[in-house]
């Protein structure tokens, strides 16, 4: 993220997530985390308007490297397949016009933000962003 001036951190985990849990931090790289949920809570049903919102926040900003996150890579993935195919059918005609270029990579980051569980069944200490020691914030 330091090294790539057009690298993005999306976090697609919920309100109550950032809430309650706490927020990746890049004020360090003078970067900000586009917090958009890939599902909703309580219900945890599918944000019907999450790709229009992320291809518009990658419009506006010229991001060609999106890292997408959530609590543990299992929703990230699932944000990034969707976002890939359908952004990628879009990147060849509206998107190009407003980049200037087709072409956007979604990295999964696979830990996530609180990682696996461990052998206590709790979150946050084997692997994952606060685990590593990742800079972030609480609500």
């Amino acid at each position: 993220m330091s090294s790539d001036p057009h690298a993005m951190l999306l976090d697609v985990r919920t309100d109550a997530e950032w809430a309650f849990v706490g927020a990746p931090d890049l004020s360090r790289l003078s970067k900000d985390v586009w917090l958009l949920p890939w599902r909703v809570f309580p219900g945890m049903a599918r944000n019907e308007g999450f790709v229009e919102a992320l291809g518009e926040k990658i419009a506006e900003s010229g991001a060609t490297t999106i890292f997408v996150i959530c609590r543990s890579g299992a929703r990230s993935l699932e944000a990034a397949n969707l976002a890939a195919e359908t952004l990628e059918t879009k990147s060849a005609s509206a998107l190009e016009e407003e980049r200037g270029q087709a072409t956007v990579s979604f990295v999964n980051v696979k830990e996530g933000f609180e990682g696996d569980l461990n052998e206590e069944r709790h979150r946050g200490q084997k692997n994952g962003w606060k685990a590593r020691g990742l800079p972030w914030v609480q609500g």
